[in-house]
């Protein structure tokens, strides 16, 4: 059983998408501090409110004997109170548009590298050698149509 667990682990494909995981992982990680950090805060100056992430709409109310602030989210949350945090999913959603991006962005590079190397391959690529005799009888098929 070892044995075979080995032989599934060392396989190509197995091991690629290992490393596509790992990288995908740190991507997104790059990704949300770019997001929360950089872009969020740029957003919410022009919003006018520098923290983005507090935007939400209050569903119901806050329960008796909370000391917090009352334009705070994640003490809200955490208290009980029902919310919508819209500035979370907007944030959420920006992320997702970056990686898509960045994604479409690797794809296309990687198509015109494999269009470049096929285009090398066919302009490289020898022609075939024309036999003699069916260069013959295409003279005579010619000819042949001439005199009708």
């Amino acid at each position: 059983m070892f044995a075979e667990f080995r032989k599934f682990i060392a396989r190509g494909n197995v091991l690629d998408l290992a490393v596509g995981v790992i990288i995908g992982a740190a991507f997104g990680k790059i990704t949300t501090s770019l997001t929360e950090s950089i872009l969020m805060p740029l957003i919410g100056a022009v919003f006018g409110s520098v923290d983005f992430s507090n935007k939400f709409i209050q569903l119901g109310p806050v329960p008796a004997g909370y000391d917090g602030a009352r334009d705070n989210y994640a003490a809200l949350k955490e208290s009980g109170v029902p919310m919508i945090g819209y500035g979370d999913l907007i944030t959420q959603c920006l992320n997702f548009v970056i990686i898509a991006f960045a994604l479409f962005l690797l794809v296309r590079g990687v198509n015109r590298v494999i269009e470049a190397a096929e285009r090398d391959k066919q302009a490289s690529a020898p022609e075939a050698p024309v036999d003699a005799t069916l260069e013959t009888l295409k003279e005579i098929l010619a000819e042949l149509k001439k005199r009708d």
